[in-house]
């Protein structure tokens, strides 16, 4: 029987290898790829969402002091799972993987991947959950050329489809996320692999197409702005100078973050106990600041739709950027994508209160802007993510911010895998 079962397997996917007879149209065996790959993104996305909104759920119910033992126990339950189960890596070995390994992610590292990154995310850490899914997706995608026997480019597009599907799962954005996952792999000034566009839009609408069915996803933006209107072409003018605000803003992160990655390293204990010291400093500052706890999904409508003093605003911008850096080098897992959106969201806030006169929406979206894509020099998606989630529909400020973030990005990269081949070696 099981011999059977393996020929009508191999048969199956002989005919799946043959192209369609009779199609007058580009339509083809590819597009079929993509498809299942963005329905298997969608599914395997909607599912860790519904898991870690009910895990959410369960652990903010121990708040005020409690919420200090909360997070240092499920810094070190996934500390634990880590050093069990395997170090699933970081962004960054994602990057490098698409780049310098034929594309190809290993679906072991999916496991500790997902329990690491569920206790992280769900007891509040600054870290977001796009991480983990554009790994499982992506490697998702690696197994699936696997199976179809592809090699090469056709692997590697496979692999960048599946992270696509990811992204746009959690932002809500087929274009921004498709465009993202692309960008991110980019060294110096350059989109490489743009024989993946069309794979990554695919594969990112169908995902967005199940996850929305799944979750229950609304068509609306995710961040409520007050609306704006361009009054004068100064507006350019302003978003360039909040952009340079948030550019100062973003080295700052990326200098806190190497300070604490060199203070954590020196550390020659195991893994679960960097994970306990992490999840105890960030439960002392989500005790005393609250909205800093989570990575900023439904955080950011809070800070938009309530009003704080200027002390405070500093406040929380101070210890939101250390929440996150130590996140990242204490070895809790996930993205900083969002998280840095909160930054910038509150320096964008900080601004208009100095400023009154200063337009609320148009600070806070290229502060936004501005952050991320120093970070993560990625102007392009960055503006059009930006767009989408929040309803903006001037293109033109924020793409004026993205850009001015990454032109001012520091010339290490914080990504260190998005250096060039022959820089690294």
């Amino acid at each position: 029987m099981k011999l059977k079962k393996r020929r009508k397997l191999v048969k199956y996917v002989n005919i799946l290898d043959r192209p369609i007879s009779f199609n007058p149209f580009l339509f083809s065996r590819n597009f079929l790829l993509w498809a299942l790959l963005g329905l298997f993104g969608g599914v395997i996305a909607g599912v860790y969402w519904i898991v870690l909104e009910f895990l959410t759920h369960q652990i903010a119910f121990f708040e005020g002091w409690l919420v200090i033992p909360a997070m240092a126990i499920s810094g070190l339950l996934a500390g634990i799972v880590i050093h069990l189960i395997g170090d699933p890596g970081e962004i960054q070995l994602i990057v490098n993987n698409i780049r310098f390994n034929k594309g190809k992610l290993d679906p072991k590292n999916n496991p500790s991947m997902i329990l690491s990154s569920l206790l992280c995310v769900a007891s509040g850490g600054s870290l977001g959950p796009e991480a983990p899914l554009v790994q499982v997706t992506g490697s998702t995608g690696t197994w699936l050329g696997k199976v179809f026997r592809l090699k090469g480019e056709d692997r590697r597009s496979l692999s960048i489809a599946g992270m696509a599907s990811g992204f746009t799962a959690l932002f809500g954005a087929p274009l921004g996320g498709s465009l993202f996952s692309l960008e991110i792999l980019h060294h110096k000034h350059a989109v490489e692999y743009y024989k993946a566009i069309i794979p990554a839009f695919v594969a990112s609408c169908f995902s967005y197409v199940v996850f929305a069915l799944i979750i229950h996803l609304g068509l609306g933006p995710t961040w409520e702005l007050p609306a704006y209107e361009m009054e004068s072409t100064y507006d350019f003018l302003f978003a360039v100078l909040f952009a340079c605000s948030a550019a100062v803003l973003a080295w700052s992160f990326i200098f806190c973050t190497k300070f604490l990655k060199n203070i954590f390293g020196k550390l020659h204990v195991p893994i679960y106990i960097k994970t306990l010291i992490g999840g105890i400093v960030l439960g002392i500052i989500a005790f005393y600041l609250p909205i800093t706890r989570y990575f900023g999904h439904h955080e950011i409508n809070e800070l938009l739709s309530n009003e704080y003093s200027i002390t405070l605003l500093i406040a929380i911008l101070i210890f939101k950027i250390i929440a996150i850096s130590v996140t990242v080098t204490s070895g809790w897992r996930g993205g900083f994508i969002i998280p840095l959106f909160f930054v910038g969201a509150t320096l964008g806030l900080l601004i208009h209160q100095i400023f009154p006169s200063v337009d609320v929406s148009l600070a806070v979206i290229c502060c936004m802007a501005s952050v991320n894509a120093c970070v993560t020099r990625t102007p392009m998606s960055t503006t059009i993510l930006l767009a989408t989630l929040t309803g903006f529909t001037y293109f033109i400020p924020i793409l004026f911010a993205s850009l001015t973030g990454y032109f001012l990005a520091p010339k290490i990269p914080f990504i260190g895998s998005q250096m060039d081949k022959k820089v690294k070696e």
